[in-house]
């Protein structure tokens, strides 16, 4: 099976699996280019309310292909950057369900997501100290950001790999689940975040990630949205609200 990115959406959740199932889920250079444009067109619809990364089988992803590096130049890392930051601006709530092993670039897209869960016995590496490779500063900056210069230092030094009990005590993942649990709850949740107000959620996105100079802008949306009224009619009818910014 050649490496590709699958995409489908149900119910409002759009789900992206990485598959190279031949070299556990590693990002080929296409896959890398691939990405963006992916992500483009699934954030450009309307019914997609909230967005799953996953991989295929019993891992998530084993980084980047390894054997494209013996080409010259830095392409793979420039495309590796350009799909992880087209990842974090995903303008719709992100969530990374991780099972086996998320290194090198694996952890690179988990780290764009808003957040990750993950499976007992999931492991997470960035592993560029092997290979010699200077990991890309916007994502040494992600990384740190999420889980503090002391384990942003450990994971880079050593390339040594992470269990799921210290990377949910670090930080890294938000949520941690026994094995054969984690699809359901991945499911379950983002069925709940897409039943919420959009408007609050990619708002609360922006900020969360430092966006300084939208406050107008977000004001302006809530104004003109009607999803307060209908947040605040529903609870005072004790009914489920129905959310409309965004569609």
């Amino acid at each position: 099976m050649e490496p590709q990115l699958k995409d489908s959406v149900t119910n409002g959740i759009a789900t992206v699996v990485i598959s190279n199932p031949a070299k556990r889920n590693a990002m080929s250079v296409g896959m890398w280019r691939a990405l963006p444009a992916v992500l483009e067109r699934l954030a450009a619809d309307p019914a997609v309310r909230v967005l799953v990364l996953t991989g295929e089988g019993d891992t998530f992803c084993a980084g980047a292909d390894i054997s494209a590096l013996r080409e010259p130049g830095d392409e793979q890392q420039t495309l590796a950057v350009r799909a992880e930051e087209a990842l974090a601006a995903f303008p719709k709530p992100t969530v990374a369900a991780v099972r086996g092993f998320c290194v090198g670039g694996g952890s690179q897209l988990a780290a764009a997501c808003d957040l990750r869960f993950a499976e007992e016995g999931a492991r997470f590496g960035i592993t560029p100290s092997k290979l010699g490779i200077v990991y890309p500063s916007s994502s040494t900056r992600r990384l740190t950001a999420l889980v503090g210069p002391s384990t942003a230092k450990y994971l880079l030094f050593s390339g040594e790999l992470m269990d799921a009990e210290r990377a949910l005590r670090t930080g890294f993942v938000d949520e941690l689940h026994p094995a054969g649990a984690l699809d359901k709850r991945v499911a379950e949740f983002a069925r709940l975040l897409a039943s919420r107000s959009l408007l609050t959620q990619a708002a609360a996105k922006e900020f969360a990630d430092g966006r300084r100079d939208r406050d107008a802008h977000w004001a302006e949306q809530a104004r003109g949205s009607g999803d307060t009224a209908e947040g605040v009619a529903a609870f005072l009818e004790r009914r489920a609200p129905r959310f409309t910014y965004g569609l």
